[in-house]
């Protein structure tokens, strides 16, 4: 079960928001962490995406300067998550190099 703490910086006005997504193994959230990261952001401005890995537990953290931004970057983000699951489940546990 993902964790997900969303807030708004009442200073600068940026909305943030934090999800991380456990699985079974670390190298499943490498795998996770590598098919996700090559996605960037395609506005220059108004949104950040950072992803980190800790253990098992794909970390992402977002700053958006509107929440119509921050939404469809998490949907987004969202949907290639649910790909990247899916795929590594249907080829089963990933083998040892």
């Amino acid at each position: 079960m993902a964790a997900t703490d969303g807030e708004r910086n009442h200073e600068t006005g940026q909305l943030a928001l934090s999800l991380d997504v456990p699985f079974p193994s670390p190298r499943e959230a490498a795998i996770a962490l590598r098919s996700l990261s090559p996605d960037r952001e395609p506005r220059k401005g108004g949104i950040s995406k950072h992803l980190a890995l800790t253990g098992s537990t794909l970390s992402v953290r977002w700053r958006a300067d509107e929440a119509r931004i921050l939404r469809v970057s998490v949907t987004s983000f969202l949907d290639h998550l649910a790909l990247v699951m899916e795929t590594m489940e249907m080829f089963g546990p990933p083998v040892a190099l």
